[in-house]
């Protein structure tokens, strides 16, 4: 079934015409990335060349995709924008809220029961509105999503930061924190500042244990967390072109650990099979009507040093299979490397749980390759010494998977099938240990492991690798197993050796499911109530955010000066606060609880300027907001790193944080930050930093004659009476100047609206 496909024949139908307008004003061949964009402008045909990494641009997105966890807090805006329907088809996907404890048909029955009140409200926004709605057990919105919406050649906005997975089929697919989402869901024009672009050439073709996880964990490795910070990040060769959809797409989803803006992988044979394959051969032919619209031009591909920012080159054919971590997605191992850094950093080598699945590496191809293994352990008489998961995508893969027969071939060595949802890479991880503190060791084919994120452990070391690379470590239980040249000994005591992998990318028999679990909304929305008691814990409609006073910002006590690294999962940490997504202030008691002190060296505890006690953040924070004081909060390098969510700006403009002042800011984090009214800054003099003291006493001056490009100033009062001041940088245009001054961009939406 193909969604929305007066929508898609619209885009085509201006294809050509917008990249010739786009051609002419930049005076060049285009890149696949171009093409797209420029084809999407607010404004209709370009009529001028954007400066990359520079230019401020307004798009058209074709559709919005958002997640249960991040939808709630998204529609409790849209509700407040006065629109009767969405302007551009969107979708919910109920796949964050269901924990993972027992195995599938169990903790689905239970999220059913413990999120009742949540999907309920989802579901009547949804038909109030005229969104699709996935139910719970549907899948992961992103394996969704390529297997019903993403379309080669279109924009697409979706408030998770690993939305770019739609990339593998040639879409420009980007994440973003809710107040974006709700403005194009009002039909506003979505700003972004155009990328800069990095092209990836890929020469040569996968074989034997490696796999397209692979090319991800190289490329994470090279650019490291930041490295691909605004930019979009462009695959093409012959390498590209004989990779599957679904292996392209793992590429483009784990893009967002590097920080990338998304990637993306031009339309080709690859891709059209994968359409036809999941019901959507009309799009496949349309498609093939504007093939030479869908990749790069020739020019640049074969000179692509003279179009790209960056060009990267990795060769297939060479490639080792790659582990990387822990703590971070890119500490980058080839496998022949992993066992001596194992030894080496002292890790803990006995492996206790592999988990294959989640919204990166759950396609049929990975089951298969994965599933050829177990196959093989239950043949050679091995039985896996590590847990052992399975969290399939999609119900869509799910079933056809068990159809197959491979289900079964998991629960042979032990392995347990999860239900269709994050699951443990989010840290919904009900977590079968015997201490829960301790120094150990897992190994997941997910796409994050910071420190906490999968267990709440500290001390679990998380790596990340291919499905195939999982399930062989699993079996050995031990992380310098390496399964391309060492041998196990099995249970009749013989010394047998792993073959390599073997995958189908497409199901032979094709795809098949029952129940996908999806929800047209109503045709007439008008008379649906939207569901929200007052007395909810869980749900709490929103209030407006206060405008600026038109005055500098004085008197600021600081409210913490966080060390290191402070991802969006230290600001506001999933798993357990999952359950709050849709209430601002309970979720708001986890506001920076993960974040390391610079003065304690101690998280959650911070002092109380008003009392000398050292307490929580959130407590001291409301303590702060009760006197009318206004605070400050200091970070270090990529500040706000990791996930979309937007509860991270939105919890401490809550709570009364005034600003945020880092040595430098994540890509979406500083944008959910500008729409929620707060002021981001950076440090001009990266050393500045260690200026800040614990008492300080803050002022931002030149706030009166906020303009874009010209600097603020920070002036710092300590305790012994002395001050110090330094400029500071920031990156807001004119309107999002207007967006602070409002309170938050919302607060424009409905003084339009109104008016």
């Amino acid at each position: 079934m193909a969604f929305d496909i007066e929508m898609i024949q619209k885009v085509y139908s201006n294809l050509e015409s917008r990249i010739e307008a786009a051609k002419k004003v930049v005076g060049k061949p285009l890149t696949l990335t171009e093409k797209i964009l420029y084809s999407h402008l607010w404004n209709g045909n370009a009529e001028e060349a954007y400066c990359r990494g520079t230019s401020y641009v307004d798009f058209a997105p074709d559709r919005v995709a958002m997640q249960d966890a991040t939808a709630q807090m998204a529609l409790l805006q849209f509700m407040q924008a006065g629109r009767p329907q969405v302007a551009v088809p969107s979708t919910v996907h109920c796949d964050h809220l269901i924990q993972a404890k027992i195995g599938a048909t169990e903790d689905l029955e239970i999220a059913n029961n413990t999120n009742k009140e949540v999907y309920d409200f989802l579901s009547s926004v949804c038909n109030k509105y005229g969104l699709g709605f996935w139910k719970p057990g549907a899948g992961i919105i992103h394996q969704v999503v390529l297997e019903n919406y993403a379309f080669p050649g279109g924009l697409m906005i979706g408030t998770d930061s690993h939305t770019p997975n739609a990339g593998g089929l040639g879409m420009i697919a980007i994440g973003v924190g809710g107040a974006d989402a709700c403005d194009v869901m009002a039909g506003f024009a979505w700003e972004l500042k155009f990328p800069k672009l990095i092209g990836v050439k890929l020469t040569g073709k996968l074989s034997g244990w490696t796999s397209a996880k692979d090319v991800i964990l190289k490329v994470a490795g090279v650019l490291t967390v930041k490295g691909g910070t605004g930019c979009i990040v462009e695959y093409f060769g012959e390498g590209a072109r004989s990779l599957s959809a679904t292996g392209k797409a793992t590429i483009c989803n784990m893009g967002a650990e590097i920080g990338a803006t998304t990637s993306v992988f031009g339309y080709d044979e690859k891709a059209e099979i994968y359409l036809r394959g999941t019901g959507r051969a009309e799009i496949a032919d349309l498609a093939n009507q504007v093939s030479v619209h869908l990749t790069g031009d020739d020019e640049v591909y074969a000179n692509p040093e003279l179009y790209f920012d960056q060009v990267i080159e990795i060769d297939l054919d060479t490639l080792e299979p790659h582990i990387n971590g822990p703590f971070t997605p890119d500490l980058a191992w080839p496998i022949s490397q992993f066992a001596a850094a194992v030894k080496e950093h002292n890790w803990p080598a006995k492996l206790e749980v592999g988990l294959i699945g989640s919204c990166t590496n759950s396609s049929y191809e990975d089951i298969t390759r994965a599933a050829s293994l177990a196959q093989q352990a239950v043949d050679k008489n091995l039985i896996a010494k590590a847990e052992y998961t399975v969290t399939p995508g999609s119900e869509l893969v799910r079933y056809t998977v068990e159809r197959d027969g491979y289900l079964d071939t998991f629960e042979k060595i032990g392995g347990v099938v999860l239900a269709n949802a994050c699951g443990p890479c989010i840290g919904q991880w009900a977590r079968h240990t015997d201490d829960p503190t301790r120094r150990n060791s897992i190994i997941t084919s997910f796409n994050r492991n910071f420190a906490k994120r999968n267990d709440g452990n500290p001390n679990t070391h998380a790596f990340v690798a291919s499905p195939e690379i999982v399930t062989a470590l699993a079996i050995a239980g031990d992380l310098t197993f390496n399964p391309l040249t060492d041998f196990l000994i099995n249970e009749n005591g013989e010394s047998v050796k792993l073959e390599e992998p073997q995958g189908i990318e497409m199901p032979i028999k094709g795809f098949a499911v029952e129940d996908a679990g999806y929800q047209e909304p109503a045709e007439d929305g008008t008379a649906v109530e939207v569901l929200v008691d007052e007395k909810s814990s869980r749900l709490q409609l929103l209030a407006p955010f206060p405008a600026w006073e038109g005055v500098d910002i004085k008197g600021l006590k600081l409210l913490i000066k966080a060390k290191g690294k402070c991802t969006t999962d230290h600001i506001s940490m999933a798993g357990p606060w999952l359950k709050f997504r849709g209430h601002i202030d309970n979720i708001s008691n986890n506001m920076l609880i993960g974040a390391m002190n610079y003065f304690t060296d101690q998280t959650d505890s911070v002092k109380n300027q008003l009392t000398g006690i050292y307490g929580p953040v959130p407590a001291t924070q409301r303590a702060y907001k009760a006197a009318g004081i206004g605070t400050i909060v200091v970070g270090d390098e990529n500040y706000g790193e990791g996930s979309s969510r937007e509860h991270a700006a939105m919890e401490p403009r809550h709570l009364g944080v005034r600003v945020i002042l880092v040595k430098s800011f994540a890509r979406i984090h500083e944008t959910n930050l500008k729409k929620q009214g707060m002021l981001g800054v950076t440090f001009d003099d990266p050393t500045d930093y260690n200026k800040v003291q614990e008492n300080d006493i803050i002022d931002i001056e030149g706030l009166t004659s906020f303009a874009p490009g010209k600097q603020l100033h920070v002036v710092l009062h300590h305790e012994d009476g002395k001050s110090e001041s330094f400029a500071v940088n920031h990156t807001y245009n004119q309107q999002q100047i207007e967006w602070f001054k409002a309170g938050a961009a919302l607060n424009i939406i409905r003084m339009k609206q109104e008016f």
